[in-house]
């Protein structure tokens, strides 16, 4: 008998204790993480950690390269961890389900093999974007679709923890779902990405009053500020030759710097012909394929650099921007092959070339090859210096172009980015958001000369300057390609 209540009381004690360290867990999110993954958490991931624990709702406005998947896996596990099985759930959300699966999730299944390698084994198991105790779902991820605002409902917990990843591509109605299924006092949100479009709906978020906002800086972290963290974690974190490139490539007064650096959103300039807000726009997935008519014509914009400028050629594909070719060759004959390559490769029916300077010889040679039966395409020759077509409205050409079809085209939605990996879509999205314009005293609008861009940026918009003309004047003339956008939005 004496056995069995030392048993009992045994027992008994480590349930107790067991409740104890789980509270304890649920206090300390960076111990849980020590103790259950052997994995540090620095002082911002120990900031937005104790957020979620303390506040309903928790923004994350972050730079590039501070892990933010890897933290908001992180807060997964810890939550299903630290409540009681069966009272818990998880829900993760994101603009598309590559998002969802190859990075939230695999990082979440990293968690959860570790805490079972060291011992530590985490409750449940786990498979590509699910995790169940028994036979019950405790946590998910998904990429509701984008006609379904209903998607998250049905979800009853005491602890539910919803988790929006990359937030700034994710819809206003996901915001809804979310705060639908967060309603009690237990409930968390927490909202992480960076903060690249300032017309996002995570933008007003972390305006809010309602939300405990966390910005993090490339200069609020270890390498930068010198805080002690272990060895394997320095090379995983931004450095500073990452912000030494993000400086040289984009500028520091640059969108893509702004956000990917500072953390910040970047708003949109007064005075710059084509809005960032727009371009964020034109930049997000529409959620269909495109139909063979919205992918016609195939054509190609060609900016001659000058000086130590690219030579940039721009493709086109009706609606969707498409590749890019570069070189800073300054020979003749080299950017005539490279624009032939370009022409095989697309298929282009017309390149339309920047003719001034150099740009005649160029355009002569790409003509003689088109009778000589080496391609088809139609080689158009356009003086950007010349005057306007509307010169009552605009001073130059360029001004016109810039207008009509950099600020008309982003505005109207009308420019397709999905198809471009993130290093281009970045670089033309800060090319094209860089030029100025003004009123002259005829009240003209006019948009600054690429050498005025240049000597303020410290770098020239070539590639923004080449998809200008892949759009300009498809064959014809500058009001084809004005009509040819009317045609389209009105079908």
């Amino acid at each position: 008998m004496d056995a069995a209540l030392a048993l009992a009381a045994d027992g008994l004690q480590q349930r107790r204790a067991q409740r104890d360290t789980a509270a304890q867990y649920r206090l300390n999110p960076a111990l849980w993480a020590r103790d259950k993954l052997g994995e540090h958490f620095w002082s911002k991931q120990v900031q937005i950690a104790e957020s979620v624990r303390d506040n309903r709702l928790t923004a994350v406005q972050s730079c590039h390269g501070i892990g933010k998947s890897w933290t908001a896996s992180r807060m997964t596990a810890w939550w299903l961890d630290t409540h009681p099985v069966g009272e818990a759930f998880v829900v993760t959300t994101a603009p598309t389900g590559d998002q969802v699966k190859a990075i939230l999730w695999s990082e979440i299944n990293k968690a959860f093999s570790k805490a079972e390698g060291r011992g530590t084994p985490l409750p449940g198991r786990i498979n590509e974007s699910d995790w169940k105790s028994d036979k019950i779902l405790i946590a998910f991820g998904r990429k509701p679709s984008d006609y379904n605002p209903h998607a998250f409902q049905g979800i009853h917990a005491k602890y539910v923890l919803v988790i929006i990843d990359e937030a700034c591509g994710v819809n206003k109605q996901f915001w809804t779902a979310a705060l639908a299924i967060a309603t009690g006092e237990h409930c968390r949100i927490l909202a992480i990405g960076n903060p690249d479009d300032p017309g996002a709906y995570f933008a007003r978020v972390c305006a809010s009053e309602r939300w405990n906002t966390i910005k993090v800086s490339a200069f609020d972290t270890p390498n930068f500020t010198g805080e002690h963290i272990p060895d394997d974690l320095r090379p995983m974190l931004v450095s500073q030759q990452y912000v030494d490139e993000m400086l040289a490539e984009y500028g520091k007064e640059s969108p893509t710097y702004i956000s990917k650096v500072l953390g910040n959103f970047p708003s949109d300039s007064e005075d710059g012909v084509v809005r960032l807000s727009a371009l964020r726009a034109c930049a997000t997935p529409i959620g269909r394929s495109r139909d063979a008519a919205e992918l016609l014509p195939v054509e190609l914009g060609v900016d001659l650099g000058a000086g130590g400028d690219e030579t940039c050629i721009r493709e086109r594909r009706g609606v969707m921007v498409g590749r890019e070719w570069r070189t800073r060759d300054r020979d003749s004959a080299q950017v005539v092959k490279l624009v032939q390559q370009a022409l095989r490769e697309t298929g282009a029916t017309a390149v339309k070339v920047d003719a001034i300077g150099i740009g005649w010889g160029i355009v002569g040679r790409l003509r003689e090859l088109q009778q000589q039966g080496h391609h088809q395409a139609d080689v158009i020759g356009v003086n950007v210096g010349e005057s306007s077509t509307e010169p009552a409205r605009f001073t130059r050409l360029r001004s016109q172009i810039w207008w009509e079809i950099g600020r008309k085209l982003s505005e109207d939605l009308a420019w397709d980015f999905s198809g471009l990996d993130e290093e281009d879509r970045e670089r033309l999205i800060s090319q094209l958001t860089a030029p100025k314009y003004s009123h002259d005293a005829a009240g003209r609008i006019q948009v600054e000369k690429k050498d005025e861009t240049r000597k303020r940026l410290g770098r020239s918009p070539d590639n923004a300057d080449a998809l200008m003309l892949a759009f300009y004047g498809s064959p014809g003339g500058h009001k084809a390609a004005m009509d040819w956008l009317a045609a389209l939005k009105a079908a």
